[in-house]
C-alpha cells in the first residue's frame, strides 16, 4: 500500500523533493499539456526578433522554475491537508507552462538559464519559510507571488516581437493560469500581505528576471 504524503516522515519527504529538483534541473519531461500555441505558424524572420523571444522564454522558463518550487516548498509545511493538495496542483500545473518554455526555447534554438538550480533551491526556501507563517499567510504569499507574475507576464507580451504569435499564445494562458491561482488563493482566506513583504518580493523577482536574461 503506498503511503499518503501525511504518513511519510520529514526525511523521506525532502528526498523526494530532492528528486524532483534535480528532474527539473535535468529538463526531464513535466505533465502532458497541450500547448497553446498549436500548430500557429512561426512568423518570426528577424534574428535579432528571434533572440529578443528566445530571452523572453528562458526569463519565463526561470520564473515557472521558481513558482513550482514556491509552492512545493509551501506544500512541504502546510498544515492543512487540503491547502497542501492546492499547492501541490499549482506546483504541477507550473510544470506545464515550464513544459511550454522549454519547447518554445527549443524552436527558437535558445537556451535555458544557467542559474536553474540556484532558482530551484532559493524558491523552494522561500516559500518553505512562508509556508512556516501559517496557512493563511501562506496563501496570502501565494496570490501576491500570482499577482506579480502577471504584471511580469503583462510586460512581456508587450515587449514580444509583433509577429511571435507562438510566444504569445503560450505566455497569454500562463496568464490566464496565473490569475486563476490567485484568485483561488484570496478565496480560501489568504491574509494580504505587508507592503515590506511585497517590495522584497519584487526586489526578488526583479534580480531574478534580469539575471536569468542574459545568464
Amino acid at each position: 500500500m503506498r503511503m499518503s504524503e501525511n504518513e511519510r516522515s520529514i526525511g523521506d519527504q525532502l528526498l523526494a523533493e530532492l528528486g524532483h529538483c534535480l528532474r527539473v534541473c535535468a529538463g526531464e519531461p513535466a505533465p502532458s499539456a497541450d500547448n497553446p500555441a498549436g500548430d500557429t505558424e512561426d512568423g518570426i524572420d528577424s534574428s535579432n526578433d528571434r533572440e529578443l523571444s528566445a530571452s523572453l522564454m528562458r526569463v519565463n522558463h526561470s520564473g515557472e522554475v521558481s513558482a513550482q518550487a514556491l509552492y512545493r516548498g509551501q506544500a512541504l509545511v502546510a498544515r492543512d491537508a487540503g491547502l497542501k493538495r492546492n499547492l501541490l496542483s499549482a506546483a504541477e500545473e507550473e510544470g506545464r507552462h515550464l513544459k511550454w518554455c522549454e519547447e518554445r526555447i527549443t524552436e527558437l534554438n535558445g537556451r535555458r538559464s544557467l542559474l536553474t538550480p540556484f532558482w530551484y533551491a532559493g524558491s523552494f526556501g522561500i516559500g518553505a519559510l512562508a509556508g512556516l507563517m501559517g496557512d493563511r499567510s501562506s496563501l496570502g504569499f501565494l496570490a501576491e507571488t500570482e499577482a506579480q507574475v502577471e504584471s511580469h507576464l503583462d510586460g512581456h507580451l508587450e515587449e514580444l516581437p509583433a509577429d511571435d504569435v507562438r510566444s504569445r499564445r503560450i505566455l497569454e494562458q500562463m496568464r490566464a493560469d496565473e490569475a486563476r491561482h490567485g484568485r483561488d488563493a484570496e478565496e480560501a482566506g489568504g491574509e494580504p500581505l505587508p507592503e515590506v513583504a511585497r517590495s522584497a518580493m519584487r526586489l526578488v523577482s526583479s534580480v531574478m528576471t534580469t539575471t536569468a536574461r542574459y545568464i
